[in-house]
């Protein structure tokens, strides 16, 4: 029988650490005269009161989980960290219900981005800030289950990163908290830089540190109801696609590249690909702009650029509403969506090292058939694919489309329209965070949704941001089985 102590003890000191978060909204309301300051410092007390709890009932020798462990500690603690977060939205005079609060929370803490929260330019500068905190603390939590929990559980491929570092990384940082310790130093630098240089380009010193937590964790919150688009500042935007783009590297090759080998980071092939692909896709949307849609080539440049590099990066920021660029736009839009950026870095989606292992797969199924004696083998960073690794990744593809077939299919028949359905769907499930057309699109919002969408969505970004099999596992009667 599973023993849960471990478990709940690890739950609490998560619990602990958002209830200390809390605190930082609480004393931004207090210096500004706001009443929140007192949802957040009840929110905090209950918060760190269970939190507590936890740690004090369930203390256990054994420091260490179990694989089994393990799965259930990871869906429980995106579950319920989410759910202590949406008290201050609840609470809150936002006065929304508890549905679009734990939608909100959700959407923050797996870095979705989809909010529910209509005039943010007016917003208390504790809720913007919490949301921000959120995204933030999501993100270098991704990072992190990305690095250990995940090619532990084997999930989706990610134990080919298992190998792929094991070498390079074992000898240098022997530990896992050092591990942690150096991914969570370089995550803090990148959002101080970020901030510093928002700021020097003209943002006032709130917006520029809720931004900078928001482009490093791709998670696309922003404290104003037009998103980036708001500051209509070119420089606003380079700045943001730069660290967008930083945010969708692996961030265990930052580490490699602060030892001094930051060859290592663009000779990765996963990189690699990843910059081919989002560089593609932003040159064919600024000559079909520009030489289709007879945009001028400077516009053209800086909007598919910037909103492009946001999709693909599922940070979800928006500067123009791209259902209006054309024909090409949605279809390519709903495309991104689903690739995604590298894994170990704080994106979501499928995940480029996903379909390079797919073709190299394909293409030895090819060269079979065309030479049915030989020997092939497929290959990754130069290092042969191991045939779990392979049947993984093929099966994470059938669970991510026949999952988004059948959220679309749930949430068309809750009520909402085509377009709507299946974009949000992809949303959804990929954490990218705004959809399309004109209800949920870049310039639209998800508060106006029935409440069972709501939760069918949040159940999707869960799935989504947990590689599907970590929640999926726990529904097969045969897991509880000792």
């Amino acid at each position: 029988m599973t023993d849960f102590r471990p478990i709940f003890f690890v739950l609490g000191v998560l619990l602990s650490t958002v209830a200390v978060a809390m605190l930082v909204p609480a004393f931004v309301d207090l210096a500004v005269n706001n009443e929140d300051w007192q949802v957040f410092a009840v929110a905090s007390s209950l918060t760190f009161f269970v939190g507590m709890m936890l740690v004090l009932t369930c203390r256990a020798r054994s420091r260490t989980l179990s694989v089994r462990q393990a799965f259930v500690l990871t869906t429980l603690v995106w579950v319920a960290l989410p759910a202590f977060a949406a008290i201050p939205f609840a609470f809150s005079n936002l006065d929304l219900t508890y549905t679009d609060a734990f939608f909100e929370s959700m959407s923050g803490l797996t870095t979705t981005g989809s909010t529910v929260i209509l005039g943010l330019d007016h917003a208390p500068p504790g809720i913007l800030l919490w949301r921000s905190l959120l995204q933030w603390l999501g993100g270098v939590g991704i990072v992190m289950m990305a690095v250990s929990v995940l090619p532990m559980l084997q999930v989706g491929g990610m134990q080919l990163f298992r190998m792929e570092f094991a070498e390079r990384m074992e000898k240098a940082l022997p530990r896992a908290a050092q591990i942690a310790a150096w991914i969570g130093g370089i995550y803090l630098f990148l959002t101080v830089l970020c901030g510093v240089l928002y700021f020097v380009a003209g943002m006032a010193g709130f917006e520029a540190i809720n931004h900078a937590m928001t482009t490093v964790a791709t998670g696309g919150y922003s404290t104003r109801d037009s998103s980036i688009g708001f500051y209509q500042s070119a420089w606003v935007d380079i700045i943001a696609t730069v660290f967008m783009v930083a945010g969708s590297l692996p961030f265990l090759l930052y580490f490699q590249a602060i030892r001094g080998k930051i060859t290592d980071l663009f000779r990765d092939s996963q990189v690699r690909w990843f910059l081919s692909i989002l560089g593609f896709s932003i040159l064919v949307m600024i000559v079909y702009l520009w030489r289709v849609e007879d945009w001028e080539l400077g516009r053209a440049v800086r909007l598919a650029l910037f909103n492009i590099t946001s999709v693909m990066t599922g940070t979800g920021y928006a500067t123009d509403d791209f259902a209006l660029w054309g024909a090409l736009a949605m279809p390519m839009f709903f495309m991104l969506m689903f690739i995604g950026g590298c894994a170990g870095s704080t994106t979501c989606g499928i995940k480029v090292f996903r379909f390079q292992v797919l073709l190299q797969t394909a293409r030895m199924q090819f060269r079979r058939l065309l030479q049915p004696h030989g020997v092939f083998i497929a290959y990754y960073n130069g290092k042969p694919i191991p045939e779990t690794v392979a049947e993984s990744v093929m099966s994470f593809f059938f669970l991510f489309v026949t999952l988004f077939v059948l959220l679309a299919l749930v949430l068309g028949l809750i009520g909402l329209d085509f377009i709507t359905a299946t974009s949000g769907a992809a949303t959804a499930i990929a954490n990218v965070g705004p959809g399309l057309g004109p209800i949920i699109g870049p310039v639209g919002n998800f508060s106006t949704l029935p409440d069972p969408a709501k939760w069918v969505l949040s159940f999707g970004m869960l799935i989504g941001r947990l590689e599907i099999f970590t929640v999926l596992i726990l529904l097969s009667p045969r897991f509880w089985k000792v």
